[in-house]
């Protein structure tokens, strides 16, 4: 192959996954350049993300050694390589970054950047293809020995990905080169032989990197390897090898599992492969397990805000409803492969509820993994933080907002998601767009206007003259929608795909009101820690009340009406504009601690003795019927407690304003 360096300065934004002419999909992505988000939040994002986050993202990776890890490699320096195993991977999502950047943003700095560290990655390569500066450097030429750890294939499918990117949007082959000679080296290395090692990474994600990189060079056998990576899991390879089997999404076959399990983000990167390999191979039964699986997971192992992982320990999903608030994982990586295996789903089935789903981790699992200056990240994201929560480990979010981790996986994941929005907001089909998430933006033959999802109107203009069969998401949490324009008027099912077919003039306009009116949700009664209690949604937004936005009370003590009315004003001063919510609850002007917290309940909504408890009456003296029944629940009563009203904003806002009280999940006032 021919190194090419990129010199055109269009706009070639994302394309991240684009499936062969033979795939088998319901859907297609759009060619490289045919979206463009142009206005709202998704663009302030976007253009924060690549002015300082990516560009600052250089810095950060200078400074945490993971460039001059690849130097010592490349024989440029001489020393020992710090961090974790996989730091290259950290260089090739954040390469992946820049590419994407240059391509919504063509800059020169970028591209000069993007040659440097492309440059350095050559020189560090080994003679047969393989690379992995950290191995090199401390493995004394030894390879693959522990493969379930050392994430050596890890940081090649990262790779892969930068340089499809690269080349996707700047015409580049540099990085490809790199990728290809790789990839060749895995292709004499494992599969299926005598010849050959039957191993597999402990680590996901060079499934779904072979598989693009066999899109972008239609070399056959990196296909075949990735078929045979998935195929190979849940037969006992890390096992023997010494593994905990459920951890690595190993203890079973990929066909055959029903749910995910283990690691959270290397159960989504293992899916989201699989279903590309389905895609290009015509798999169905691969497919059917992962819809199966996607369906488990989504039922019984996500939070409400889509995050994905319950456990700190192993970082894992955990049992089935075992969801916790305040000590809930959901690392913002898996929010991004959910995203990543959702697409994939959705192009191969055109399936509504895909899109449903890759809206809410956008919105508010992902997006609440970085603040609004767009260098300050999440590693994880539980759904409540208590007041006087100690800073421990690194990845707590008592610390704040970080600009970087000892573990620095999330932030160029971030980076690169940003990047590649574009990409995501439509397909296309033989004579037909679908428009799958709103944004100001220019899609294909289509612009479109909205201020959402702070605001449920959306205008869809197209831009050219002649037939189209226009497909439009209809949310599933808009209970009503309106559709106007073209010549009539309806009212489509929530969650479904509503198509006006019909030749246009340019100009013609169609308008769609959603329903973004607030409401309560409930828990399925399995899941503990949301039990007797309730979180607002808005749109496809989920809310939280911060202690920032509060007057005369703790978060932690408030109690919520089940019934009251849920105003709404439109904040444009406010975590760069949003809308915010006015919930009734009751809630104590400080918190009285007693000498034991847990209180007797001799009988339902009867009388109970309390012991070095304070006794709630009414102003006569006497215990009113209300005041018994909240004392024996241990919620405020008014006896106790202040009306007040809670000021809730999206969930994904939280922190912006340093780390206080919050919470998701609003305990239920119980009244007689």
């Amino acid at each position: 192959m021919t190194t090419t360096t990129a010199t055109d300065s269009r706009a070639r934004t994302a394309t991240p996954v684009l499936p062969t002419g033979d795939a088998h999909v319901a859907f297609r992505p759009l060619p490289t350049g045919a979206a463009r988000i142009t206005g709202g939040t998704w663009a302030l994002r976007q253009e924060r993300n690549g002015r300082d986050a990516v560009r600052s993202g250089h810095h950060q990776l200078d400074a945490a050694g993971n460039f001059r890890n690849l130097r010592i490699a490349a024989g440029d320096e001489q020393g020992e390589a710090v961090g974790p195993v996989f730091m290259d991977s950290d260089v090739t999502k954040w390469l992946e970054a820049v590419a994407w950047e240059y391509g919504r943003a063509p800059a020169d700095d970028l591209l000069e950047l993007q040659r440097e560290v492309t440059a350095l990655y050559a020189r560090a390569q080994a003679e047969d293809g393989y690379v992995d500066s950290v191995q090199q450097v401390r493995g004394g030429g030894e390879r693959y020995t522990d493969l379930k750890w050392s994430h050596e294939m890890y940081c090649a499918g990262h790779l892969y990905q930068a340089a499809v990117a690269q080349h996707r949007a700047t015409g580049d082959t540099a990085l490809l080169d790199v990728a290809v000679r790789n990839a060749d080296h895995l292709v004499r290395t494992f599969g299926p032989g005598a010849d050959r090692t039957q191993d597999i990474d402990g680590h996901p994600v060079v499934e779904m990197g072979l598989v693009e990189l066999y899109r972008e060079t239609g070399t056959r056998a990196y296909l075949d390897l990735a078929h045979w990576f998935v195929d190979a899991r849940g037969h006992g390879i890390i096992e023997r090898a010494g593994g905990e089997p459920t951890y690595f999404s190993d203890r079973v076959p990929v066909r055959e599992a029903t749910t995910v399990e283990g690691h959270a983000v290397r159960a989504v990167y293992l899916a989201a492969g699989a279903v590309d390999v389905a895609i290009e191979t015509g798999d169905s039964e691969l497919l059917a397990a992962s819809e199966r699986q996607f369906a488990d997971m989504m039922s019984t192992k996500a939070f409400i805000t889509g995050g994905l992982g319950a456990r700190w320990d192993w970082e894992a999903f955990g049992d089935p409803y075992e969801l916790p608030t305040d000590r809930g994982y959901a690392e913002t990586c898996a929010a991004i492969g959910g995203i990543q295996w959702a697409w994939r789903l959705l192009l191969a089935t055109g399936r509504p509820v895909y899109a449903d789903a890759i809206e809410r981790l956008l919105w508010n699992a992902f997006l609440a993994g970085v603040s609004l200056a767009g260098t300050e990240y999440f590693y994880v994201n539980p759904l409540q933080h208590r007041d006087g929560a100690h800073r421990d480990e690194n990845r707590s979010p008592a610390h704040g907002r970080r600009g970087w981790f000892d573990c620095a996986c999330c932030p160029p994941n971030i980076m690169r998601t940003f990047a590649s929005l574009d990409g995501y907001l439509a397909t296309e089909t033989d004579g037909g767009l679908q428009v799958h998430q709103y944004a100001t933006a220019e899609v294909g033959p289509v612009s479109i206007e909205t201020g959402y999802p702070h605001d449920g109107r959306v205008v869809v203009t197209v831009t050219q003259d002649g037939p189209l069969a226009l497909g439009l998401r209809i949310p599933a949490w808009s209970d009503t929608t309106t559709v106007t324009g073209a010549g009539g008027a309806a009212s489509p099912a929530p969650g479904t795909l509503h198509v006006v077919e019909r030749v246009w003039t340019a100009g013609d306009t169609i308008e769609l009101v959603f329903d973004t009116t607030p409401h309560r949700y409930v828990a399925d009664t399995r899941i503990d820690a949301a039990r007797g209690q309730v979180a607002v949604e808005r749109g496809p937004l989920v809310y939280a009340v911060e202690q920032a936005d509060q007057q005369g009370f703790t978060v932690d003590d408030l109690t919520v009406d089940a019934h009251a009315a849920i105003t709404e004003e439109r904040r444009d001063d406010l975590l760069d504009g949003v809308v915010t919510l006015r919930v009734s609850g009751h809630a104590p002007a400080t918190h009285e601690q007693p000498a034991w917290p847990y209180r007797r309940l001799d009988q339902p909504g009867g009388a109970t003795h309390l012991t070095d408890a304070p006794t709630v009456r009414d102003g006569a003296g006497s215990t009113t019927a209300a005041d018994v029944d909240d004392a024996t629940t241990g919620l405020p009563s008014g006896g106790g407690s202040t009306a007040v009203t809670a000021v809730a904003v999206p969930y994904y806002a939280w922190a912006n304003r340093g780390p206080a009280p919050m919470r998701v999940w609003l305990p239920l006032e119980h009244r007689a």
